[in-house]
């Protein structure tokens, strides 16, 4: 295990000494008394800093050492310390830069768990913090990543269900993924709610036993079962009907399954993580969502921001997925990568990647130029061609074949029928008419 460093400031020998006690074997501890001799520079992992350091408890000085420090080491970990639980006080350490206030004298267990949730953020900030597929990694340093990157780190030894909301293509399940990561040897089994049929639903997370139904030849362990110990993640948890939904809640609540046609529960130890695109608070007022289910599962919540709030993700990210072409190496020009950026992603990273798949072969030079990009991502109706366009052929033509255009560009980009639907938010139905009305060549 990488060795870690954690620098402490603090003018009590006592707490140094604590520290030094308490701390986890593969981190090492660099201890400063005099507060006016803190280094600016150094490979630390985190530090603690203490707020009184002269002794003169009217006068925090701590905020200004946090300060200095984060002017230096603007991307170092800060913990404040004190016996003095000031409200201004810690709020002032805060906005100096500190990303956590924890009491004095200090509690060993507390340091050990911070100091585990500090590691993690780390390994998640390095991008190498991953699924044992090599795969699942969470790109970018923008303000909105390193919040998710932090609400990831602090679920680290915690338990109970976790909610991760998001619009489609923000990168659930590979939150989900980071989520697992941090016990890679655990159980993961990932489920697609909406593609199971009601009917066999509790067959498919609960099991059967052998005669339970017409059909049930042998006993069957269900999803919930194989995930005993690790992580079950229901993917659109707002597809479950309400009856469902009741025997999910029950399920959190007790940690209890009973397999169809079994007389007796078996308890088991799950971590649910459900994820969803809808406003769970509105269909719960719409009546389509349990809310006592909503309130199990909204005390761990994480919410990804869209791609268009965190565009500065986006250069690192396309070059993330045009690395993932071992054969064509290819890279983005400078006005490739500024109309990326100038573009809204309604597919947020799921779109991304797709466009930079279809890049990496259509590009015929080794840098990805903006007219490349243009092709894919901009319907081809701009100021300029609508200036030479024939208004002859009415309005109700000119809008028929720019949808047309539309609908063949989301299928391109997403080839999946669902997803399309839930992009252009049209039914399944309505998006099957489409292709049919406007005879466009489309294979799933």
């Amino acid at each position: 295990m990488k060795a870690l460093t954690l620098l402490a400031i603090d003018d009590d020998d006592l707490i140094l000494q604590t520290l030094k006690i308490g701390l986890p074997k593969h981190w090492k501890l660099v201890s400063v008394s005099d507060y006016r001799k803190a280094p600016t520079q150094g490979e630390f992992s985190a530090a603690f800093v203490d707020m009184h350091l002269t002794g003169n408890t009217a006068h925090a000085e701590g905020p200004d050492v946090i300060s200095k420090l984060k002017t230096h080491m603007p991307h170092l970990e800060i913990v404040a310390m004190s016996g003095d639980l000031d409200r201004d006080l810690m709020e002032s350490c805060i906005r100096a830069g500190a990303s956590r206030y924890i009491a004095k004298p200090l509690n060993i267990d507390e340091v050990s768990l911070l100091l585990d949730k500090i590691e993690a953020l780390l390994l998640l900030k390095d991008a190498s913090f991953r699924h044992p597929d090599q795969n699942v990694v969470w790109i970018g340093k923008s303000e909105a990543s390193v919040k998710v990157q932090r609400q990831v780190a602090n679920l680290r030894g915690e338990s109970g269900p976790i909610l991760i909301e998001g619009e489609s293509g923000t990168g659930k399940e590979v939150v989900a993924q980071l989520i697992r990561g941090q016990s890679p040897d655990l159980p993961f089994i990932a489920v697609n709610v909406a593609a199971i049929p009601e009917n066999l639903f509790e067959s498919e997370i609960f099991g059967h036993v052998r005669g339970s139904f017409t059909g049930a030849d042998q006993n069957k362990i269900g999803l919930a079962e194989a995930a005993h110990g690790g992580f079950l993640f229901l993917d659109e948890i707002e597809a479950l009907s309400m009856p469902l939904q009741a025997k999910i809640l029950r399920f959190l609540e007790s940690g209890e399954i009973r397999r169809i046609g079994a007389k007796d529960s078996i308890l088991l130890n799950v971590t649910v993580i459900a994820a969803t695109n809808r406003n769970l608070e509105q269909m719960v007022k719409d009546g389509q969502f349990r809310e006592d289910l909503l309130w199990r599962l909204n005390s761990k919540k994480i919410v990804l921001p869209p791609l268009r709030e965190r565009k500065t993700d986006i250069p690192e990210l396309a070059k993330w997925f045009l690395s993932r072409d071992r054969f064509r190496k290819k890279e983005l020009s400078a006005d490739g990568i500024a109309s990326m950026i100038d573009y809204n992603w309604p597919g947020n990273v799921r779109e991304l990647r797709r466009v930079c798949e279809q890049l990496a072969v259509i590009a015929p030079l080794p840098i990805i130029r903006s007219e490349e990009i243009l092709q894919i991502v901009r319907p081809n109706f701009t100021e300029a061609n609508a200036q030479t366009m024939d208004f002859s052929a009415g309005l109700e033509s000119i809008v028929n074949a720019y949808e047309s255009k539309l609908v063949t560009q989301a299928l391109k980009s997403y080839n999946d029928i669902d997803e399309v639907s839930r992009v252009l938010k049209i039914s399944r139905s309505s998006l099957y008419k489409k292709i049919k009305d406007y005879n466009i060549d489309w294979k799933p």
